[in-house]
C-alpha cells in the first residue's frame, strides 16, 4: 500500500470537511458507474446535492437520516447532468465498488466541523 506524499497543517486546514444528514436519495441513471444523488442537509451551510457510487452496500432507505461526513468546500462537479456540490466521505473496500460511508458514532448538530 502506498502512502500519499505528506502535507502541512495548513494544506489539511484548507480541507472543510463537516458532519450532515442525508434527506433524500434518488437513482442516478445518467451515471457511467451505478451511483445514488443524495440531498445532505449541512444546518447552517444549507442544502447541498453529491453523487455517491455506494450502491453495492446500501439501498436508498438505509441511507435516509443518516449522518455522514463530506468535505463541502470544493467547487461543483458536473456528473452527467448533475451538479455534485460536495464529496462523501468513504471507505474502499477490497473490492473498489465497496465503499463504506464515513458517519458518526453519535448524533450531533449538522453542519459541525471536523477537525
Amino acid at each position: 500500500m502506498n502512502i500519499k506524499p505528506e502535507i502541512s497543517w495548513t494544506d489539511f486546514e484548507k480541507l472543510d470537511i463537516r458532519c450532515g444528514a442525508i434527506i433524500s436519495v434518488s437513482d442516478f441513471e445518467e451515471a457511467r458507474n451505478p451511483s445514488y444523488q443524495l440531498e445532505i442537509d449541512f444546518g447552517d451551510l444549507g442544502m447541498k446535492k453529491s453523487a455517491a457510487q455506494i450502491t453495492s452496500l446500501y439501498s436508498k432507505e438505509d441511507l435516509v437520516g443518516k449522518q455522514i461526513l463530506a468535505v463541502v468546500n470544493f467547487p461543483k462537479k458536473q456528473i452527467a447532468n448533475f451538479f455534485s456540490e460536495c464529496l462523501v466521505l468513504g471507505v474502499y473496500g477490497e473490492d473498489s465498488k465497496d465503499v463504506t460511508l464515513l458517519s458518526l458514532s453519535l448524533p450531533t448538530k449538522n453542519g459541525l466541523q471536523v477537525g
